[in-house]
Order: structure tokens, then C-alpha cells, then sequence
């Protein structure tokens, strides 16, 4: 039997991505998120209005989404809750945001120099990918919140370990990303590590982690 709860949230499972781009100082900022999908060599994101990262593509057009593995769940988690923008918007300072000036070292990983694009990549992630930004389109309405992304990924990189020899394709036994449902992570179908984020959305799940 389906019920009709009028569902809060539509989050039914999306990897988590970490996208590096440029402030308006030259410095880097890291943001994680998990409203994306790929076709072809396209990705379609989408961003909050609010957030540093929307100001920052807007502005420089250019970005690296950095795919971190589920193994990687602490260094997403440790930024989950902050903003590299100084101005906190009210609701996110409600859910407990703070601001953080150096999005690499909170998250404690290490920025590498791309090779098409300004921003740079994550060092520790499995997949990067540097991308020019195509098209905006604002969303959500009345009045819009959020903007959707259109950009060409450049160019790939992916750790070798991942990739079929003798091809251009990623092992998907070996490639365990790090998704989020609902606002918690998962990887290989498990709850791997408590969520910050979903603390904050004050998301009444119960959940048995198996965090280490």
C-alpha cells in the first residue's frame, strides 16, 4: 500500500561531490554537495543561491568536481556545516554553519594544481574533474532560490587502481562512491559515518552507523 506523507525532502540518493572554484580574492574554496548527475561529457549541478560556490562559478565560470569515496566520509563531514562566505544567510547560521576561510585544511586535504582550469583539485579523491561552466539557469520558484549548472567536463582524472586495463573505463566494483540519501552517507549500501548536515536539517532518523 503507498501513503501520501507530502515528503519535506525529495533526496532519494545522489553521490556527494566536493567542487573547488575560486573566490573573488584568488583563494580556494571547497564545497560539498550532492545535486548532480552526468550525461555524456556534461554534468547538470545544483546550488543554493546563498552559497560562496554559486557567487564563485557565476564570477569565474570554471571549477573542479572532486568525487570522494565513501572512504573519504570524515573529510566531507568536517566541512559539511561551514560556508566560505563571510555574511552568513540567517537560515544557514540557524542550522549551525560557520564560516571557514581555508575549506582544504578544515577538511584536512591537499590542494593540486589542475591542468586546464584555475581552481584546483583534491588531491586525495579518486575521480577529478575540471570543468568550464556552459550555462546558469535560476530555479525554484516564485522567486528563484537556486541556480542549475550546465558544464563541460575538460578533462578526467581518475586514480589508476580504478581504471579497466587496457581501457578508458572505471572499474564499477572498485569505484565505491560516497552518496548521500536523505542527508546521511552511505557506501555499499551502508551508513558509513553519523551526518553533521542532517544534525543540522534536524532530520529525525534513527540511523545504526558504521562509522569509524
Amino acid at each position: 500500500m503507498h501513503v501520501v506523507p507530502g515528503l519535506k525532502v525529495l533526496y532519494f540518493g545522489t553521490p556527494v561531490v566536493l567542487i573547488s572554484s575560486l573566490n573573488e580574492d584568488g583563494t580556494a574554496n571547497l564545497a560539498p554537495m550532492s545535486s548532480a548527475w552526468w550525461l555524456g561529457e556534461s554534468c547538470m549541478l545544483g546550488l543554493g543561491n546563498s552559497a560562496q560556490t554559486t557567487a564563485n562559478l557565476l564570477r569565474e565560470g570554471e571549477c573542479v568536481l572532486n568525487l570522494p569515496s565513501s572512504a573519504m566520509v570524515d573529510a566531507v563531514d568536517r566541512i559539511a556545516l561551514t560556508t566560505g562566505k563571510q555574511a552568513i544567510p540567517g537560515h544557514k547560521k540557524e542550522q549551525g554553519y560557520r564560516y571557514e576561510s581555508d575549506k582544504f585544511a578544515a577538511a584536512h586535504l591537499t590542494e593540486q594544481a589542475s591542468d586546464l582550469v584555475r581552481p584546483p583539485r583534491a588531491a586525495e579523491c579518486p575521480v577529478q574533474l575540471e570543468c568550464k561552466v556552459v550555462s546558469a539557469h535560476p530555479f525554484g520558484g516564485p522567486e528563484s532560490y537556486a541556480t542549475a549548472f550546465e558544464v563541460e567536463v575538460l578533462r578526467a582524472h581518475v586514480e589508476e587502481d580504478l581504471v579497466i586495463p587496457g581501457t578508458r573505463y572505471v572499474d564499477p566494483l572498485g569505484w565505491d562512491p560516497l552518496i548521500m540519501k536523505f542527508c546521511e552517507f552511505f557506501g555499499g549500501g551502508v551508513n558509513v559515518h553519523p551526518s553533521r548536515l542532517a544534525e543540522g536539517w534536524n532530520m529525525p532518523h534513527q540511523l545504526q552507523s558504521t562509522a569509524t
